[in-house]
């Protein structure tokens, strides 16, 4: 008898068990060979994904001012002098005319800086990496 045929013959009579003593044989299997029957796993599901690649971090950050509060407006327009050089005039206007570009590039130790300085005179912030 060939192996094709023994096959054939194994298949036929395991496919004539009932699921109980299906479970009884995969037992006795496990105990004999030393080994845990688990579900296989779909191919396509053993291969794990590939991660994206790290996004490069920005070194040059554009700083905008959103927003500012009534009440926070005249320490957010003596920071924005601080930052930008202008005059009371312009930086006031600035200030109203929120959001408004503060910094159109710059290093990102610098941007943190005048993001904490905004923030802590009462102003709200963002920095967009370039």
């Amino acid at each position: 008898m060939s192996t094709q045929q023994n096959i054939d013959t194994l298949v036929e009579q395991l496919s004539q068990l009932s699921v109980l003593d299906m479970a009884k044989l995969k037992a006795a299997l496990e105990e004999k060979w030393g080994v845990k029957a688990a579900a296989a796993a779909p191919m396509m599901m053993a291969a794990p994904a590939a991660a994206p690649p790290p996004a490069a971090e920005s070194t040059e950050f554009k700083v905008t001012l959103e927003a500012t509060p009534d009440d926070k407006k005249i320490g957010v327009i003596k920071v924005v002098r601080e930052i930008t050089g202008l005059g009371l005039k312009e930086a006031k206007d600035m200030v109203d005319a929120a959001p408004k570009v503060l910094k159109e590039s710059c290093a990102k130790a610098e941007a943190d800086e005048i993001s904490k300085k905004i923030t802590t005179a009462g102003g709200k912030v963002t920095l967009k990496g370039l």
